[in-house]
C-alpha cells in the first residue's frame, strides 16, 4: 500500500506540508530545534525555545504520579523535543509518532546525540491509525497536533484502544470556541485546509462516550495569540537570515497566515490550553 493509499486526505496534507524543505527549516529555526507547539510566556518578548519548554514542563506535572519507566506515547511528536523531556527528566520510555519522515530523521539524530535513544523509539505514522497493541501505554501524550485530524473522535477512541486500564491522556490543542460563528474562523479552517476544529466540549463528549474521566483543563487562551506574535517577530527578525533556507513566498504565506490565528485569538473565538483525561482502572458497570 502506497502512502497515499494509507493515509486520509487531511492526514496526507498534513504530512506533504511538514515534509517540505521551507516547513522544516522554518519549524525548526524559529522554535529552536526541538518543539513544535504553542509556548507559555511569561513575558510578551520570551524567547519561543523558554516559552515551549515550560508548556511541557507543565504538561509533564500532569504524568507525575508514573513511576520510572512508564511508556508514553507521544501522537504528532515533532522533533521530539517533549519525548527527550519526558526521557531525561523522568526516565519514561516513549514511543515518538509522527508523520514527517524528514522530522523523524532530525529526531533520531537529536536522540542519539543526547545519548537517549535507547529511551525513545522514533515511529513513522499517524494518530487515525495506531499501530500498537491495545493497552501497550500508561500515557498518550500530544501538542497542538490532534486539529489536523479530520476525524477527531476516532483519534481519541484509538488513545483509549492503545491506553492501559487507568491510564492517562494529556494533550494541549487548539479549540474553537463553542459559540463562535463557523464563518468567523474560515480564514483559520483553510490553513488546516479542514472545516471545523476541536472544542472541549466535543472533546468531552468523545471522553465520556468513551467512559474517561476529566481530570483537568488549564484553559490559557491568552497564550495563543501571545505565541503566534511572537512567531511573527521572530520570523520578521530573522528574514534575512532565514532567506537563505526558506522560499520568499513561504515566508510570505506564513507571515499571513500567522495573522490570522492571533486575530482570532485575540478576538476570543479560540482557546488553547492543557486537556488531562483519565481512562478508568475498571470498565464501568
Amino acid at each position: 500500500m502506497s502512502d497515499t493509499q494509507r493515509y486520509s486526505d487531511t492526514v496526507q496534507k498534513a504530512r506533504e506540508y511538514y515534509n517540505s524543505e521551507d516547513a522544516d527549516n522554518f519549524y525548526f529555526a524559529v522554535w529552536g530545534g526541538e518543539d513544535i507547539h504553542i509556548g507559555i510566556y511569561l513575558e510578551e518578548n520570551e524567547p519561543i525555545v523558554d516559552a515551549s519548554r515550560r508548556t511541557v514542563a507543565k504538561m509533564a506535572e500532569r504524568l507525575d504520579a508514573l513511576p520510572s519507566g512508564a511508556r508514553i506515547l507521544d501522537i504528532g511528536a515533532g522533533y521530539g523535543g517533549s519525548a527527550r523531556y519526558l526521557a531525561r527528566e523522568h526516565g519514561y520510555r516513549v514511543t515518538a509518532l509522527n508523520l514527517s519522515e524528514i522530522e523523524n530523521e532530525r529526531d533520531r539524530e537529536m536522540n542519539s546525540e543526547q545519548g537517549l535513544d535507547h529511551l525513545i523509539d522514533v515511529v513513522d505514522g499517524d494518530f487515525e491509525n495506531l499501530d500498537f497493541s491495545d493497552k501497550s501505554f500508561d500515557a498518550v501524550w500530544s501538542q497542538d497536533a490532534i486539529l489536523h485530524s479530520g476525524n477527531r473522535k476516532r483519534v481519541f477512541s484509538e488513545v483509549d484502544r492503545v491506553l492501559k486500564p487507568g491510564g492517562h491522556f494529556v494533550f494541549t490543542d487548539i479549540l474553537q470556541q463553542a459559540d463562535v460563528d463557523p464563518s468567523e474562523l474560515q480564514p483559520v479552517y483553510e490553513r488546516i485546509h479542514l472545516d471545523s476544529l476541536g472544542s472541549e466540549e466535543s472533546y468531552d463528549e468523545y471522553a465520556k462516550d468513551l467512559g474517561w474521566e476529566k481530570s483537568a483543563f488549564l484553559a490559557l487562551p491568552e497564550q495563543l495569540p501571545r505565541h503566534y506574535q511572537r512567531v511573527h517577530n521572530t520570523l520578521t527578525e530573522l528574514n534575512e537570515e532565514l532567506s537563505q533556507k526558506i522560499s520568499e513566498e513561504y515566508r510570505e504565506r506564513m507571515q499571513h497566515g500567522l495573522q490570522h490565528w492571533i486575530k482570532a485569538g485575540k478576538a476570543g473565538r479560540l482557546n488553547w490550553g492543557i486537556l488531562h483525561y483519565a481512562k478508568p482502572s475498571r470498565p464501568s458497570a
